[in-house]
């Protein structure tokens, strides 16, 4: 087994040849702290924190009701969508952001089944974030069909030509498994459903070429790898080919001429139609602003990045961790893996703690797991070394 300064320094030096290292100088992360866990919140952005200040002290502390002219507030949500349509492989105008996620699940799951009438069942995956299948049953209910949940591997089986939705999670928010989105939404088509997609675990970390997959809706949170802040703004997608779908909650900021007051709901055109309520200016300002973060990035280079970086902590848990009863609950092999890597050990919560009262921030998933987020934008190889070095420690 090496010598834990001689891991240490390969990973300095591979940080310091890193061409993507200066991203990191793009957040104000604290000093001493390892965050392993923007894969449940994001840290903040200088760009952030500053547009923020600049809009309460300038936008709504001077500019006040005025702000809301184009150009300030009222189309904010709109350039926040587009920035991330193209983290997405979404064409511009097809994706909203608004809400939270479980909000727009609830509209895409509603507007998915509208769009295939007369058909009895939604089809989703055991052990799905809970929301999801929170909001699933319920939407069911609403609309008079029923769910099937089947595990990952029996998806293809369950599909026949009473099944109005597949709805499931791209990755998985606790093993990091990665689904096959283009293959699941062709399954879907095949038999005339609509698949529904939650990317919550996906967008910035993984790439995600929504359109090119031919999934029919979308939706994914603001705040875990996009780093928009806690609660930060919501987004959903809609395929062109829907573009005339009807969202469940007509209000009047998805209406073609909000500040027109008519008295009949004209939804807008293309996605815009979904957002429903009016903007949160605050909470999207610093969404806009923290996606600047992934300016001049292609987010294939991330990939890259965030590969090496679950693999190494692959192989230093095989390394030093194994061996004192830790198991590996993602995927081994780096292809199949999100952003996140998930470790198994009785003292799960126990050990989170611990970690994080030592400046290594991760967090638990009951029953027994450990959770880390490698974001590729901001994680450096260093702090990999240095999760595992404190962990073998407490468990040593």
């Amino acid at each position: 087994m090496r010598d834990w300064r001689d891991v240490h320094d390969e990973a300095a030096a591979a940080d310091a040849a890193d061409p993507l290292r200066h991203l990191r100088g793009r957040f104000a992360l604290p000093e001493g702290v390892a965050y392993l866990d923007g894969n449940s919140l994001g840290p903040l952005t200088h760009a952030a924190r500053d547009a923020v200040r600049r809009c309460v002290d300038d936008e709504w502390g001077t500019g006040l009701i005025g702000s809301w002219a184009e150009g300030a507030w009222v189309d904010l949500a709109a350039r926040a969508a587009d920035r991330i349509a193209a983290l997405i492989g979404a064409p511009p105008g097809s994706v909203a952001c608004a809400d939270s996620t479980t909000v727009n699940l609830h509209k895409a799951l509603h507007a998915a089944v509208s769009l295939v009438p007369g058909r009895r069942r939604i089809v989703s995956v055991r052990g799905d974030f809970p929301t999801d299948r929170y909001v699933t049953a319920r939407v069911a209910a609403d609309r008079g069909l029923a769910v099937r949940q089947v595990d990952a591997g029996d998806l293809p089986g369950a599909l026949d030509e009473d099944v109005a939705v597949v709805a499931l999670s791209h990755v998985d928010f606790r093993s990091a498994r990665i689904a096959d989105l283009p293959g699941i939404t062709a399954a879907a088509h095949a038999v005339g459903a609509v698949a529904v997609w939650d990317l919550a675990h996906s967008a910035g970390a993984v790439p995600v070429d929504i359109a090119a997959s031919g999934a029919d809706l979308a939706v994914g949170c603001g705040y875990k790898y996009l780093n928009g802040g806690p609660g930060a703004p919501a987004y959903l997608y809609v395929a062109p080919r829907h573009a005339a779908a009807e969202s469940p909650i007509p209000g009047w900021f998805g209406h073609a001429d909000p500040f027109a007051f008519g008295e009949a709901y004209a939804p807008a055109a293309g996605a815009r139609r979904f957002e429903a309520g009016t903007t949160p200016v605050l909470g999207m300002t610093a969404l806009h602003a923290a996606l600047t973060a992934f300016d001049g990035v292609p987010i294939t280079g991330l990939r890259r990045r965030g590969m090496e970086l679950t693999s190494r902590m692959v192989d230093l848990t095989d390394a030093h961790l194994a061996p004192l009863g830790v198991a590996l609950r993602s995927p081994r092999e780096a292809a199949e893996r999100g952003g996140h890597v998930m470790l198994g050990h009785p003292r799960a919560q126990e050990l989170v703690g611990a970690l994080a009262a030592g400046g290594v921030v991760g967090d638990f998933r009951p029953p027994d797991g450990l959770r880390f987020g490698l974001a590729p934008l901001y994680t450096t190889r260093v702090e990999v070394v240095r999760l595992v070095r404190e962990l073998a420690g407490l468990l040593a």
